[in-house]
């Protein structure tokens, strides 16, 4: 719904005080929403290419030693998942969740003839196409195209970012996205309203008028949202980092109760020529509290069993150390899912096989594409054949 400029400005005070509440946004329960089946999903991008080898320790494996005689977790200092692996000792937390079986990794996963672009092999994983295919959708923008054929601005997929993926574009619907919800309705009534006032023409393929039509649909809808809704502010303390803000944002809105089903944040750069383990070690502490914080206040809340997080990176890194004490780009890599809702634990899989290498490189055994079809027909309850084209099949983790 586009409302008027006089609306706008008759509504804009109740809805910029209702952004200073920490519980900022409540359920957009509009007559086409998509159709909630109580699971959320957070896609956590690891931008930069992640080595998954010095996350998931192949600890009793003599190559993986020899070729990284600088850069290798020693077996005593890896975390102990199994007799053969260890997870990173910055990664705490994770191997809490591995503990206590809600945490499932996904070892060798990529897609044939891989790309080592960070660009374009970002946009093979967002947009879940061939490496020889282009597309300028999103998975997660066509699964709002298939599940929310008559929303015209929708919300139940936000992005915490200035700026939106391709994997949250879809063909005729977009997420949203946004750091501080707060910051863009002033922002976006300072700006947006000056130039709409100067402009009646037709906008429909402008930002200005998506970012304002959605912004629209929330002032309008706001007095019944917060007569309606039973949130309570978000009472945990975050860490002050930048992925522990985002976290404690998507946790503000889940506890909200708003309509939105798929969360997407990204933290990086995990692109670790040189001296890696500075880098990564850092990387890893920071999303280890952001998680840990964020999983503790779902689960006193009672969501737990209904929120997913998955990981991704663009690509893992070559097996062999670099002159740097770095890696360089590579290929497949593994995934994590938490959650309390998982029907299969721990490693799903084999760790990577050291000796049967392509030219250096790690070579998939799973298709990013299957997990993407398990996590959409599984957890999303959608039609994952029409959002990816083709039939995937599906595993069983969830």
């Amino acid at each position: 719904m586009i409302i008027n400029r006089k609306t706008f400005i008759k509504t804009s005070s109740l809805a910029a005080a209702s952004f200073l509440f920490p519980n900022f946004l409540r359920a957009l329960t509009l007559p086409e929403a998509i159709a909630m089946n109580g699971k959320t999903l957070i896609i956590l991008q690891l931008s930069g290419g992640n080595d998954g080898l010095n996350t998931i320790i192949p600890v009793k494996n003599d190559i993986y030693y020899k070729v990284r005689s600088q850069i290798s977790i020693k077996e005593q200092d890896a975390l102990k998942l199994t007799d053969e692996a260890g997870i990173n000792p910055n990664l705490t937390f994770f191997k809490e969740l591995y503990d206590n079986g809600e945490l499932a990794v996904m070892n060798n996963v990529g897609y044939p003839e891989p790309n080592k672009s960070h660009f374009r092999s970002m946009d093979i994983w967002h947009s879940a196409s061939d490496s020889n295919q282009f597309l300028n959708t999103g998975w997660i923008g066509r699964y709002l195209d298939e599940a929310c054929h008559t929303c015209e601005n929708p919300t139940q997929a936000v992005e915490i970012d200035d700026l939106l993926s391709l994997a949250m574009k879809g063909d005729k619907n977009k997420a949203i996205a946004f750091k501080d919800p707060k910051k863009l309705f002033d922002n976006s009534q300072e700006t947006l309203y000056k130039k709409l006032a100067a402009d009646h023409h037709d906008h429909e393929h402008d930002l200005a008028s998506y970012l304002y039509n959605t912004l629209g649909n929330t002032i309008s809808n706001s007095g019944y949202i917060f007569e309606e809704s039973k949130a309570k502010p978000t009472d945990k303390i975050y860490p002050s980092t930048q992925i522990g803000k985002d976290f404690k944002t998507i946790a503000s809105l889940i506890k909200s109760d708003i309509n939105t089903q798929v969360y997407y944040l990204s933290v990086g750069s995990f692109d670790t020529h040189n001296n890696q383990n500075i880098r990564q070690n850092l990387l890893f502490k920071n999303i280890n509290e952001a998680v840990e914080t964020f999983t503790k206040d779902m689960k006193e809340n009672g969501k737990f069993n209904d929120v997913m997080i998955m990981t991704f990176s663009e690509f893992g890194r070559r097996v062999a150390q670099n002159a740097s004490n770095g890696t360089d780009h590579g290929t497949a890599n593994q995934m994590f899912f938490i959650s309390g809702g998982l029907k299969k634990k721990g490693l799903l899989n084999n760790l990577p096989d050291l000796q049967n290498l392509n030219y250096g490189d790690l070579i998939y055994t799973e298709d990013f594409r299957k997990v993407y079809a398990t996590v959409l027909k599984k957890w999303l309850n959608s039609d994952d054949k029409k959002i990816l084209g083709k039939t995937n099949g599906y595993y069983d983790f969830i």
